[in-house]
């Protein structure tokens, strides 16, 4: 580690990995409700272990982010952060705005949107962080070295927080509710995150491959450029059936079918840069997960999305369990292992030790991509006798849910697979440890006591 402000990292990495564990364990008990309705319906009912498991994603993933700027950022801009105490500062607001949601939503206070649950004042206690996290980078690349991956971070990052605005309007009008939702929603996840997922990408293949800059810094325009084309109008594919007019069918349809180009873009950026390379990283598990999550997203996000985001399948297929299977998919792929793979790379330098425990970590992300590999899946074939059952002949929705038992319960059993990954990848990362790195002129490692941190 090169300088002493990438420790920033650290903090926001093992709270990323705390609020993991919390929305894997969600998730299992949500599918677990899906084969015994009654579990906990009196204690936690469904709908706030849902927000719970939905939430707890969606701020780790952004734990994740920041953690991965506060490290990536330094070593591009080639100088410490602006400021190491609003870092922290930010941390505080999100981790005690996160807790304070969760409290809430146990005692029912919520504002019932999907994924915008939060109360009004955690709302505004994420934007006033986004601002001091936007405050903190754009200081700090301002006054140093300018490359293309803090561009591209910057830009997803900035329009990332922006949207967080539209979070704010809650029109009475049902079809403009949904609209400004997906502003949010999809522009965050199809969009921006796209960007931020292609720099953290980018950042890790050239630390992990050796491939000159300029060859990377090209690939990375032309998935962005790719990306933000695609993604923007792409969001039209959500605005079929909520009330907006008829030309968003065609639009979203055929913006929709070519958001797969970006996913396929990332997916052979990685394993050309790979082929390529001239380095023998002794880092493998980050590589691992660096393939995996390219391949992955475009698996999930792009083919899966492709499956039933054109309107005349959409008509039939929207909200039914093959929803569920891309959706689970989309985000293991693209942005649960792009965060998995950058704390893969640089807990071993934040902790100064040499990657340990990759055999665990390969092992962990096994796990997790056959078990989520799995319950997509099951939950397509769910999907498509759900679509036929529900949608053309006509059955009751609890009548064809009866009929889906035993799908619900092979999801299950994925999702335990993807929770024990889940935890033995936490255990692989903080807990089992091998020897230091010493520096020369350094005691012996095996009086050391606590993880020392590495100034520039």
């Amino acid at each position: 580690m090169k300088y002493k402000t990438q420790q920033i990292a650290y903090a926001y990495f093992l709270c990323a990995m705390a609020l993991f564990a919390v929305q894997v364990l969600g998730g299992l008990t949500i599918g677990w409700i899906y084969v015994q309705p009654n579990f906990l319906a009196e204690t936690f009912p469904f709908h706030i272990i849902r927000m719970i498991h939905t939430n707890a994603l969606v701020v780790w993933l952004l734990l994740g982010f920041f953690g991965a700027a506060y490290f990536m950022v330094p070593e591009e801009s080639e100088r410490e952060i602006w400021s190491p105490t609003l870092a922290y500062v930010q941390l505080a607001l999100m981790m005690v705005g996160t807790l304070g949601a969760v409290a809430g939503y146990l005692v029912g206070i919520h504002e019932g949107r999907e994924f915008l649950e939060q109360p009004l004042w955690v709302k505004l206690g994420i934007l006033v962080a986004a601002v001091i996290f936007l405050i903190n980078i754009s200081m700090t690349v301002l006054a140093g070295r300018k490359t293309a991956i803090t561009g591209v971070l910057l830009m997803g990052l900035w329009l990332l927080s922006l949207l967080w605005i539209f979070a704010f309007i809650n029109p009475e009008n049902l079809s403009l509710d949904k609209m400004y939702w997906w502003f949010v929603i999809h522009l965050w996840v199809e969009g921006t995150w796209e960007l931020v997922m292609a720099a953290i990408l980018a950042f890790l293949l050239l630390k992990l491959t050796g491939v000159d800059r300029e060859v990377i810094e090209k690939w990375l325009y032309v998935i962005v450029a790719t990306a933000l084309f695609t993604g923007i109008l792409g969001t039209g594919h959500h605005y079929f059936w909520i009330g907006l007019p008829g030309y968003w069918q065609w639009i979203g349809s055929i913006f929709g079918a070519l958001e797969i180009i970006p996913f396929f873009l990332m997916m052979s950026f990685a394993f050309v840069m790979v082929w390529k390379g001239r380095r023998n990283h002794p880092n493998k598990a980050a590589l691992l997960w660096s393939l995996g999550s390219a391949t992955v997203a475009f698996f999930g996000a792009g083919v899966w999305g492709v499956l039933h985001n054109m309107h005349g399948v959409n008509f039939y297929s929207h909200g039914t369990q093959i929803t569920a299977a891309h959706g689970h998919l989309a985000f293991y792929g693209a942005y649960v292992a792009m965060n998995l793979a950058i704390i893969t790379y640089a807990m071993p330098l934040l902790r100064n030790r040499e990657p340990y425990n990759q055999v665990l970590n390969m092992g962990s992300f096994w796990l997790m991509t056959g078990g989520m590999a799995f319950m997509t899946f099951t939950l397509t074939f769910a999907g498509v006798i759900q679509t036929h059952m529900q949608r053309v002949l006509g059955y009751y929705f609890m009548e064809v849910q009866d009929e889906l038992g035993l799908f619900y319960i092979m999801r299950f059993i994925a999702g335990a697979a993807v929770v024990a990954g889940a935890l033995l990848f936490i255990y692989a990362i903080l807990v089992h440890r091998r020897r230091e790195v010493v520096a020369p002129g350094r005691a012996n490692p095996a009086s050391a006591t606590s993880d020392p941190i590495v100034g520039k």
